[in-house]
C-alpha cells in the first residue's frame, strides 16, 4: 500500500471516512447500519414477537453469521459492572423495557456472555422484565459440541449438568 498510495490508501481512507459518516445506531435496536431503523428491524420476514438481547454488536452479527436467529435484536451495549462503573443508566435497558411492553413482543432472549458480569446483567434484566407480558428465556450453556468433559472448568460441568434435557 506504501508503494502506492494514491491508488491504494487514499482510495481505503476515502471509503473508511464514508462509513464513519453513514454508519448510525439503529434507534430501534442499537445495531449498526447505514439504515436508521436497521435492515434487520424493517426486515418483514423476520419474527418481530422474538427479541434477542446481545451485549454489543459483534454479538449481534456472531448470531447473524450462524442463521441461529429468526426475529430481531436488541443490542445493550455492555453488561453491568461495578468495577468499571457500568450502571444500568449506562445501557439500553430502558428501551428494552418499553420493547417487552409492546403488544407485538412474546420472548426476550437473553444472549449474554457467560461472565460474572454476563450473569448479573442476565439477572437483573429477568428482574425488571418480570411483570412484562412476555416470555424471558436465556441461551442455554454447557459441554460444547465436540468438547471434551476432562477439558471443561467446573462451572461449565456443573451448568450443563444442571441444564440436561
Amino acid at each position: 500500500m506504501l508503494a502506492d498510495p494514491q491508488a491504494l490508501m487514499l482510495p481505503l481512507s476515502d471509503a473508511l471516512r464514508a462509513a464513519a459518516e453513514a454508519v448510525t445506531p439503529c434507534r430501534i435496536c442499537g445495531n449498526l447500519d447505514a439504515a436508521d431503523p436497521c435492515r434487520i428491524c424493517t426486515n418483514p420476514e423476520r419474527d418481530q414477537g422474538l427479541v434477542c438481547v446481545v451485549e454489543g454488536v459483534a454479538d449481534l452479527w456472531a448470531l447473524e453469521r450462524a442463521h441461529a436467529h429468526p426475529g430481531v435484536y436488541h443490542v445493550l451495549g455492555g453488561t453491568l459492572s461495578a468495577l468499571s462503573g457500568t450502571g444500568p443508566e449506562e445501557l439500553r435497558i430502558a428501551p428494552l423495557l418499553r420493547r417487552a411492553e409492546d403488544d407485538q413482543v412474546r420472548e426476550v432472549i437473553l444472549a449474554l456472555p457467560a461472565t460474572v458480569e454476563g450473569a448479573s446483567t442476565a439477572h437483573y434484566l429477568q428482574d425488571r422484565l418480570a411483570g412484562a407480558p412476555v416470555t424471558v428465556t436465556r441461551l442455554a450453556q454447557g459441554v460444547p459440541i465436540g468438547g471434551s468433559l476432562d477439558a471443561l472448568d467446573d462451572g461449565t460441568l456443573a451448568a450443563a449438568l444442571r441444564a440436561r434435557r
